[in-house]
């Protein structure tokens, strides 16, 4: 008899998010990344929506992942890689406080490890100015659009979105 792993979720707001779902997807432990919005104040936004900025939703990715697999200390440490974790309200040429960058916690575990990760990058000085990443408690996740899922894979398009791809095309 097969068993089937219990997943547990984690939810990335990196600006942009078909380059974090893009990226989040190939990591291998990870079942599915959707792209959706989170921290708002809006119920069942549109991209419309919170391109308007009046909803306060990120723009973010829900992973759902195999804990025996791949840590969650690694998804963090792949967030912090990714993207540039200083920039507020922004990711490269997008602008707004959709594209914000936040980590959205599902459990008090989560936290701690969200904390430690950003908190041991700081004391390194990893980057030249401070860490604007927003730690927060999971507020409802809201699925994007179909047109939104996938969409680089379905597009053939590589990712542009985001500084460092951290699961190279093979």
């Amino acid at each position: 008899m097969t068993t089937v792993p219990k997943l547990e979720k984690a939810t990335f707001g990196a600006g942009c998010f078909w380059g974090v779902e893009y990226q989040y997807a190939k990591i291998p432990g990870v079942h599915s990344a959707v792209s959706g919005y989170a921290g708002g104040k809006t119920e069942n936004p549109t991209y419309e929506d919170i391109c308007n900025k009046a909803t306060g939703h990120a723009e973010v990715i829900e992973v759902s992942f195999d804990p025996t697999k791949v840590t969650y200390r690694t998804l963090v440490e792949y967030f912090f890689k990714m993207h540039d974790p200083t920039q507020v309200n922004r990711q490269g040429p997008d602008i707004g406080d959709q594209y914000r960058s936040a980590i959205f916690t599902h459990s008090a575990e989560q936290r701690k490890v969200a904390d430690d990760v950003k908190i041991g990058l700081t004391l390194a000085k990893v980057f030249s100015r401070p860490i604007a990443t927003q730690i927060e408690e999971a507020p409802k996740f809201w699925r994007a659009e179909e047109y939104h899922q996938k969409y680089y894979q379905l597009r053939g398009k590589k990712p542009y979105c985001h500084l460092v791809p951290f699961a190279e095309e093979k």
